[in-house]
């Protein structure tokens, strides 16, 4: 019989809640959203009732629009972190509008 390639991986933690909860009661997260290409990934998981919690809408280039967040803001305070997500977010939307 074929063994798991996740034996000793029993319990994960949520992403959301920082829960450790049993790997059958999680939902994998691939913040990628293509969960289906799995080769070479890493999956971060949500306990069930975080995963209904937050929303399955499509999000863009959100991921990559908070990198560039990240970078821009440069470790300054929620202040400055916001305030560059507002503008590099407002940017991102007038380019997509033409």
């Amino acid at each position: 019989m074929w063994r798991s390639s996740r034996r000793g991986r029993d319990e994960v933690t949520c992403i959301a809640c920082g829960d450790s909860v049993a790997r059958s009661e999680a939902r994998e997260y691939d913040k990628f959203g293509d969960r289906w290409e799995r080769a070479g990934k890493e999956f971060e998981h949500l306990c069930k009732p975080c995963d209904r919690e937050r929303c399955h809408q499509p999000r863009g280039n959100l991921e990559a629009l908070l990198e560039d967040v990240e970078t821009a803001a440069d470790g300054r305070d929620r202040d400055a972190f916001l305030a560059t997500y507002l503008e590099l977010a407002e940017r991102a939307d007038s380019v997509e509008e033409r």
